[in-house]
């Protein structure tokens, strides 16, 4: 993985390839299809293939209290796109200098000075410079005028829906990871550091890695089937997702318990990844029944283990 935060450490070496400019939050199969063609182009002119994104995304700096929370944090965007084919990504820290160009200034600085560009892909709804004024159109009249090849790629679609950042966004927020997933590239993924809980879990005899400071979205409260990264191994997971209304706590968290794992996580980042939604959150009236539900829910992923090494999920 190739990743560049600044433009003063890009090497000439990546200078006169294909490029993408955008935010890429999530990394979609829309995404995936811009990239498949940024390729195509990089062959054609023998260079190499480069994302250019914004660290934060623009609006947090423009209009932050309309700023999404992001899907991804930027070094895991940038893995993502590296598995799915780009030689490099830059990370461009975004500043009112850079919101402030023109779409012409834009271009020239970044597009064809900084980077050397030769060709370009984008989606129809690309907008560049101040105040959005940059269209596909300016784009191409621009590009014309410089010998930069261009492509716009239309949306990707799922059956009758359009693939797109926002769209996923709105399914993780209802909890549908399942279909999340499958706009993805790769499943949902939050990290934090695990934290010392109430200990509870323990006592149930189902321990749980607590996370915190989680910095991208968070999905709708309930129990989830997914994969926590320990020491880049995987281990199948149990994750509850907000309160806890059986002891009274109101507060939500995010509690992992790893299938079968017993060594300690206290300290540790923790990546863990959401497969599929097992049920909503649910208040017991005994503990012999919550201990029976978490036996389902443990059970109910082992089932999706199953079923996702078959790939027939």
């Amino acid at each position: 993985m190739r990743l560049f935060r600044s433009l003063s450490e890009f090497p000439d070496s990546f200078r006169n390839g294909a490029i993408t400019i955008g935010n890429f939050d999530g990394v979609h199969v829309g995404h995936r299809r811009i990239v498949e063609r940024l390729a195509e182009h990089a062959r054609r002119v023998n260079g190499p293939t480069i994302v250019f994104t914004f660290d934060p995304h623009p609006v947090r700096l423009l209009r932050p209290e309309d700023s999404p929370t992001p899907l991804t944090w930027t070094d895991r965007k940038a893995a993502l796109l590296t598995e799915i084919g780009v030689d490099g990504v830059i990370a461009y820290p975004t500043d009112r200098e850079l919101l402030e160009l023109t779409y012409r200034d834009f271009f020239r600085s970044i597009v064809v000075e900084k980077l050397g560009a030769k060709a370009m892909v984008e989606g129809p709804n690309f907008f560049f410079g101040h105040g959005r004024e940059g269209n596909v159109e300016r784009l191409a009249e621009l590009c014309e005028e410089n010998q930069v090849a261009l492509e716009i790629v239309e949306p990707s679609k799922l059956g009758e829906e359009l693939v797109s950042s926002s769209r996923v966004r709105k399914l993780i927020e209802n909890g549908d990871v399942g279909a999340a997933r499958k706009m993805l590239t790769q499943p949902y993924r939050v990290r934090g550091l695990v934290v010392h809980g109430d200990g509870r879990g323990d006592k149930l005899g189902f321990p749980t890695a607590n996370l915190a400071g989680v910095d991208t979205l968070i999905p709708q409260f309930g129990i989830y089937a997914g994969r926590a990264l320990v020491r880049e191994n995987w281990h199948w997971t149990a994750v509850h997702v907000g309160p806890s209304p059986t002891f009274g706590q109101q507060l939500p968290r995010i509690e992992a318990h790893l299938l079968d794992y017993r060594d300690s996580l206290y300290g540790r980042t923790l990546e863990v990844e959401f497969i599929d939604r097992l049920r909503d959150i649910q208040k017991f009236d005994d503990l012999d029944d919550l201990r029976r539900q978490l036996n389902q829910d443990v059970e109910a992923t082992r089932e999706i283990a199953r079923r996702y090494s078959q790939r027939v999920l």
